[in-house]
């Protein structure tokens, strides 16, 4: 098993992943008829605390799959110069 997450974001996983499981009882019993709403509860508390825990884990890096894109869009869509002058002129006053 090669895995660098710190021991908080794997715990944090672990929260998680108990909170949906617990959350798929709660809709079982839904299901049933006969609903128990102790569990919607819990998941949501195992959630948050899942959530708590792994939101110190760091972004991946990027990919850098769609630079491509993003150097067209940039180029096509904000890299515009002149012309317009959209909300430039109703900021004047005078």
């Amino acid at each position: 098993m090669d895995n660098d997450d710190p021991i908080e974001v794997r715990v944090g996983t672990f929260f998680v992943v108990m909170g949906a499981g617990v959350f798929l009882l709660f809709v079982m019993s839904d299901v049933a008829d006969k609903v128990d709403f102790d569990y919607f509860f819990i998941s949501m508390i195992l959630m948050a605390i899942g959530y708590y825990f792994r939101r110190t884990k760091a972004p991946p890096p990027p990919s850098g799959r769609f630079s491509w894109f993003k150097g067209f869009w940039g180029k096509t869509r904000w890299g515009r110069k002149g012309g317009g002058g959209g909300g430039e002129a109703k900021d004047k006053k005078g």
